[in-house]
């Protein structure tokens, strides 16, 4: 049984009003939950008798915290090994964006117009919309992780979902589109750091342009995964920022990618000179461990882009290794191949993360235009 009351009483500044929310858990126990209107009421109210009916209502004097709540998400991402990089940037998000802001709040209480309230918040309080938009995805991750412990019965970001895709349309509007010559290399920028790169450089460079890997992914391959005579090779491990081998960022990162003749040869001329240890990486340090990325963009982009005059300091190269996975996305795009081969080559995990940073780089309807116009002239003069 469950009902609403209105409650009144005096104060120094006059008559205040609330409405009261009375009503039993699924174990029986009597409860009451203050609210500012009755709508308000009414609508916690119904949210409340539905958890109950299904048996898994938690009460706000039994609800552990937010901040609680991501500790238990981290401790979770530990036992099912996570690599130690996904962890810091839970950590960071937990601590530096919401328990500063909501991680007192208790989840019981929380609701999802709270959900948006953190993210205008952390945007007044200069975080990107990126990041805020990564924050609010961690919090919906700690509030599943929650409900599968059995301690809230709502995840009130998944309940966000119908607004979330409107804001994320919003958010749209804010972002920058990739752009050649400032994120992408430009051919004749690629062709000048070519013409200076030798030996280990120029295998890594050429391997980097042709291939798209990411830099992990370089940093993490072996002999063993290169086919020399087939001319292709297979992304199975990646380095991590503190040089431990995994696995790829995901099932897709898993995937075979055709090597150009110049990345054959190239690789072809480095495995001779180079470095030998325990792990068979390709592109290793002088002592065959895995390379640090800094060593790499200081000692060889940051070297060669001075060089090619794109650069006046080696610390501070134009272009990280990254960089050269948007060119070769940009090129797969200029030869023609489809956008699902582009997600298979990139190890995208889906096609709208390919759409979503390389889709203003595929042919426009313009294109399609002039296509079709060669298509009729071929056919029919």
């Amino acid at each position: 049984m469950a009902s609403i009351r209105k409650r009144t009483w005096q104060t120094g500044k006059g008559e205040k009003t609330a409405w009261i929310a009375d009503y039993f858990d699924q174990a029986g126990k009597r409860h009451i939950k203050t609210c500012k209107t009755k709508k308000e009421a009414d609508a916690w109210l119904v949210n409340t008798r539905h958890e109950v009916q299904q048996g898994n209502h938690t009460p706000a004097s039994a609800s552990i915290t937010v901040a609680e709540a991501g500790e238990l998400w981290i401790a979770q991402g530990e036992t099912d090994g996570l690599e130690a990089s996904t962890l810091r940037q839970y950590r960071q998000h937990l601590d530096y964006h919401i328990k500063p802001f909501i991680g007192a709040v208790k989840l019981a209480e929380l609701a999802p117009g709270g959900v948006q309230n953190l993210r205008n918040l952390l945007i007044r309080e200069k975080r990107s919309r990126v990041m805020a938009k990564k924050v609010v995805a961690s919090l919906g991750a700690i509030l599943a992780t929650a409900m599968a412990c059995g301690k809230v019965a709502r995840n009130v970001v998944r309940e966000q979902a119908r607004q979330s895709r409107r804001q994320n349309r919003l958010d749209k509007r804010h972002e920058r589109r990739l752009e050649v010559g400032v994120d992408i290399p430009t051919k004749d920028e690629i062709r000048a750091i070519l013409a200076h790169a030798q030996g280990r450089w120029r295998a890594l460079v050429v391997t980097a342009i042709f291939t798209g890997l990411r830099a992990s992914e370089l940093r993490g391959l072996r002999w063993d995964d290169i086919d020399l005579e087939r001319e292709a090779l297979q992304v199975r491990q990646r380095a991590d920022r503190w040089n431990t081998i995994g696995s790829p960022k995901s099932d897709a990162g898993k995937r075979e990618v055709p090597l150009a003749p110049m990345v054959a040869n190239a690789l072809k001329e480095w495995r001779i000179a180079c470095p030998k240890g325990e792990m068979n990486l390709v592109f290793p340090n002088t002592k065959g461990n895995v390379d640090s990325l800094p060593n790499m963009h200081r000692r060889g982009l940051g070297a060669l882009q001075v060089a090619a005059g794109l650069a006046v300091d080696p610390f501070h190269p134009k272009y990280g290794l990254h960089a050269f996975r948007h060119a070769a996305a940009s090129l797969f795009i200029e030869q023609g191949f489809a956008p699902k081969r582009v997600q298979a080559l990139m190890g995208h995990s889906s096609i709208q993360v390919t759409f979503d940073t390389y889709g203003h780089l595929f042919p426009s309807e313009k294109d399609d235009q002039i296509a079709m116009r060669q298509l009729q002239a071929r056919l029919v003069g």
